[in-house]
């Protein structure tokens, strides 16, 4: 067996037996080295080299997680949880209640929608947003994998379908500059026209996951949740206008320097200096905030090294090659098993924006032999790339869902996060990435 293959499905195999995602990806790459011919030596000197490629992330996501709980401190959050708890309170037929699920569904979508173009911030939204959310959707007894999948859509459709904020980089920045580096004109190219079908893909898995799959009520211990997320946090008007002025401070910083670590300090550096954080709190408030996306960082690293195995074994190369020796003449075949070739890459790395550069060398030559149009090959490299990032346990795309979800330990990363993601997102995604291929 393919080394990449073996190792992938052993991290994944891991994982669904509820070992921690951390170990299961150190296991899957050491794993992968050994059956690809490396020395333990060398694989692990390999894994430890990839290692720093996630610290920046790290980082981010750990000043950020700093930056949440000063916004939880604030107040603001919890305001918006108390008008969502009063409409509850005063609404008492079935359809009312419904109503106000589908509300709250609505605003988380359109939220994440926007953190990746409107306010580029991707996940850092989540743990600001969703735990003051928790005690009313246990009220609601709304479904946390429903709201796992309409996060997981709002993270990944914008940045594969829209040419702005993290689209721009995915579809402009990678996707187009390696289909031209590798021999195809993408100069008049309309890469919304090419990635459309794929994007539809996945709005048909959010339509199901919304009123077929988990439209049914689940019940949450609201004790549990009272205990873990404080529902009496006290708040003021001049606390709510600054948090949102500190909101706004941080996205400035962050689009003018280009750092989200810097963005994010500056914020609680506002809260610092306004009172809202109090001077003698303001440690605590800090090591609580890393301590909350500091898991999201550890297994990003972990992720980080676990690809830089994957590629040292040269086994990627070798899994399409062998794809390839399947495919013959067969447009169709070549089209699914490039699909599948890049859900299992980007399953094991977790990150989207990595899968492409290293398939896009293998992929656009083969698609030019085999006749697909320069905007199948778009659309074909594009799909292949996004397969797996709804799914993958380590991709910030399932992890970020589980952050906010979790913060009460009611809800399985794996099991609430992770599978519902992959069935409603990259079974559609897999059918409407082939259509697109063969159709354009």
């Amino acid at each position: 067996m393919n080394a990449v293959v073996a190792a992938v499905l052993i991290m994944l195999v891991l994982s669904l037996c509820r070992i921690h995602v951390v170990v299961a990806l150190i296991i899957g790459a050491v794993s992968g080295g050994l059956l690809a011919g490396l020395s333990l030596e060398d694989t692990i000197n390999a894994f430890n080299t990839g290692l720093g490629g996630g610290a920046t992330v790290a980082l981010s996501y750990a000043t950020l997680g700093a930056f949440a709980v000063a916004i939880g401190k604030s107040g603001l959050a919890h305001a918006l949880a108390d008008k969502a708890l009063a409409l509850v309170g005063r609404q008492n037929d079935g359809q009312a209640a419904t109503g106000i699920r589908y509300l709250i569904i609505g605003l988380l979508l359109a939220i994440a929608v926007s953190s990746q173009n409107v306010l580029p911030i991707h996940i850092a939204f989540i743990p600001l947003v969703v735990p003051p959310l928790l005690y009313v959707m246990a009220r609601l007894k709304l479904d946390r994998r429903l709201v796992a999948c309409v996060l997981a859509f709002g993270l990944i459709t914008p940045y594969m379908f829209l040419p702005i904020g993290f689209g721009g980089i995915y579809l402009k920045e990678i996707l187009l500059a390696n289909v031209a580096d590798n021999g195809v004109d993408a100069t008049d190219l309309n890469v919304m026209t090419a990635m459309a079908l794929p994007a539809l893909g996945m709005l048909v898995g959010l339509l199901i996951a919304v009123f077929f799959s988990y439209r049914g009520e689940r019940a949450y211990d609201l004790e549990v949740i009272a205990r873990t997320e404080r529902v009496d946090v006290r708040y003021s008007p001049k606390t709510l206008v600054m948090a949102l002025i500190a909101i706004a401070v941080a996205f400035v910083v962050q689009l003018w320097l280009d750092s989200m670590i810097l963005g994010a300090l500056a914020g609680f550096v506002l809260f610092n200096l306004s009172g809202v954080v109090k001077w003698k709190e303001a440690d605590d408030l800090f090591t609580e905030g890393m301590k909350m996306l500091a898991m999201i960082g550890f297994i990003m690293i972990a992720a980080n090294g676990f690809a830089e195995v994957m590629r040292q074994t040269g086994e990627i190369a070798t899994l399409v090659e062998s794809s390839v020796a399947a495919i013959g003449d067969s447009k169709g075949l070549a089209a699914l098993l490039m699909l599948a070739v890049g859900l299992l890459i980007t399953m094991g790395i977790g990150s989207s924006f990595s899968t492409i550069p290293i398939i896009a060398a293998l992929y656009v030559p083969l698609a030019l032999q085999l006749g697909f149009s320069p905007m199948a090959i778009v659309a074909l490299v594009g799909t292949a790339g996004a397969l797996g990032d709804a799914g993958s346990p380590a991709s910030d795309s399932t992890l970020g869902p589980t952050a906010g979800l979790n913060a009460d330990g009611q809800h399985n990363h794996i099991w609430d996060t992770v599978v519902p993601t992959f069935l409603h997102y990259n079974l559609p995604l897999l059918a409407f990435g082939w259509l697109a291929a063969m159709v354009l």
